[in-house]
């Protein structure tokens, strides 16, 4: 177990480190993605721009974070798991506010709750042609309005609000799950866009992870590691 009160005491550190780039996310990637990616030319591409936040948050004081399961769709990315986050909009101030309006949106997660620790390396997905600004946040405990102490409960305080129309559940998973969760693992999967093909996955709280979202939580996965290993 990661106590939430040890994960406050990472974040100064993590803001420190160096994120550890492109190569730490790449090992979660299909050997077709790594194809792609080595062949495609982002200006002739004109990706579209998109934003989402690994956010960590106190549940029965244990260090968790959120994902999603997507809805079904005719989307590149439906029914997959993911962070929350979506595309840029015109009125945000920047990717990372898109990242906090769209954690708000999707999981309801007040924008008083959330403050960014670092910004991940972003990623190129090829089969929606969208590059992907990633963030880590976390539920700053010290600015807890303690005149509110009796409408919230510090260790459990969160009541999670999908929204419907993108987000069929919540998942919540202790870091401590992540963590520990092997990097080798790999299952076999079709999509839209691809038949039959081994992938790197990580496997939580029985969700299969994958993709992009493995890939970006591989990167923060190193960062944190380098805390506990030291």
């Amino acid at each position: 177990m990661i106590s939430y009160e040890q994960f406050l005491q990472w974040v100064p550190k993590l803001k420190n480190l160096e994120t550890p780039g492109a190569e730490s996310q790449l090992k979660m990637a299909a050997l077709e993605r790594l194809e792609e990616l080595q062949s495609v030319g982002l200006e002739k591409n004109t990706p579209k721009k998109a934003a989402v936040m690994m956010y960590v948050y106190p549940k029965n004081n244990e260090a968790h974070f959120v994902l999603i399961e997507r809805q079904k769709s005719k989307g590149k990315h439906s029914g997959q798991i993911a962070f929350p986050g979506g595309k840029t909009e015109p009125d945000d101030n920047g990717f990372e506010d898109t990242a906090l309006r769209e954690t708000f949106e999707e999981v309801g997660v007040p924008y008083e709750f959330q403050e960014i620790i670092i910004e991940g390396t972003p990623l190129y997905i090829p089969p929606s042609n969208y590059l992907v600004y990633n963030y880590l946040a976390y539920y700053p405990h010290k600015q807890l309005d303690f005149n509110r102490k009796k409408e919230l409960d510090t260790n459990n305080f969160l009541s999670f609000k999908p929204q419907i129309e993108e987000v069929k559940s919540i998942i919540e998973v202790p870091l401590s799950e992540f963590l520990e969760t092997s990097d080798s693992d790999r299952v076999v999967l079709s999509t839209s866009y691809m038949t039959e093909v081994s992938v790197p996955c990580y496997r939580l709280q029985g969700n299969i992870v994958w993709g992009a979202t493995a890939m970006m939580l591989s990167e923060y996965k190193v960062l944190m590691r380098q805390i506990v290993n030291k």
